[in-house]
């Protein structure tokens, strides 16, 4: 498989993040999607090769996501969580790096409650630094899936219409798809309360903001991404209750049989809030292919950051 270079030793995010570089990773993406759906999965690429999972916020998917990455690719494997880290002990994030450094770990992959501790990492390791989602700053990876979902389904994502729908304010899926999708030629159309959604995100490329979810939205658009609303990261009070989000801005049954294009959701779903038990079976939903893609997704950025060793 080509290895093209990309322009930083580091995922940080995809704000600025060249248009070639993310084409990049798509299209090698495809090439280990077809690896994944064969009888044996793996491929001795990154052989030798180390990768640190550094998760201080709970993960499912991403971490299972990346696990599954780095040894389909042959790299070994270190997973590290706050809880069974010196972390509890009084120890600083920097020290924990420095003494897992030491041990000629290759990658690290982080997800931190702070936005820009990827960054941080980034200018103290030689490593390559991968952003796993850092507050609610980015979530690039998750935003390549996506990227590379939308792609596989309609073959191109220039032109495409997609809204993004919840709690746009606290979510870094959206920031890093608002940017990735603007950087591939898609338009982003943000809907939620103006508590969740504030006008203020127009700045961000070919990006508009509606406040109602009404039927014409849903006829016109070619994807439609629901939201986790994110109640661990609500200090305050955003829209009335979660009833009446649902009754707002949730995909109810009935509003899915009006979505002319595809129902998309990076999970995980608080079914009855963003989505209705039983919606994803009244329209076309791509949620699933998005955790398959996955695995594909990160086995490329992992191949295309590491340079297989020589010899």
């Amino acid at each position: 498989m080509e290895r093209i270079q990309l322009s930083s030793p580091h995922l940080l995010g995809l704000e600025g993040y060249p248009r070639e570089d993310i084409l990049a990773i798509l299209d090698t993406a495809r090439g280990f999607l077809k690896v994944l759906k064969q009888p044996i999965p793996k491929l001795p690429t990154l052989r030798g090769r180390t990768v640190l999972n550094l998760f201080f916020e709970p993960s499912t998917r991403t971490q299972a996501s990346f696990d599954l990455a780095a040894k389909r690719l042959s790299a070994d494997l270190v997973n590290i969580s706050p809880k069974s880290s010196s972390v509890v002990k009084g120890e600083h994030l920097l020290d924990t790096l420095r003494n897992v450094e030491a041990m000629r770990v290759d990658a690290v992959v982080v997800r931190h409650r702070a936005p820009g501790v990827p960054h941080f990492l980034a200018r103290h390791t030689r490593a390559a630094v991968i952003n796993a989602g850092d507050g609610a700053h980015e979530h690039p990876t998750q935003a390549l899936l996506d990227l590379f979902t939308l792609r596989e389904h309609f073959g191109d994502v220039r032109g495409l219409r997609v809204a993004i729908v919840g709690d746009v304010l606290h979510s870094r899926v959206a920031r890093s798809n608002i940017f990735g999708l603007s950087t591939l030629g898609a338009e982003v159309i943000l809907v939620g309360p103006p508590t969740l959604v504030p006008s203020e995100f127009t700045r961000f490329g070919n990006v508009r903001v509606v406040h109602r979810l009404e039927d014409d939205l849903l006829q016109a658009v070619d994807a439609v991404m629901a939201l986790r609303i994110q109640k661990e990261r609500l200090e305050a009070s955003f829209f009335g209750s979660l009833r009446e989000y649902h009754r707002l801005y949730g995909i109810t049954r009935e509003r899915a049989r009006r979505i002319r294009g595809v129902l998309m959701h990076p999970g995980p779903v608080n079914w009855g809030v963003e989505l209705e038990r039983g919606a994803e079976e009244e329209t076309t939903t791509l949620i699933l292919d998005q955790v398959t893609h996955g695995v594909a997704v990160r086995m490329a950025i992992l191949y295309l950051l590491l340079p297989p060793l020589e010899g």
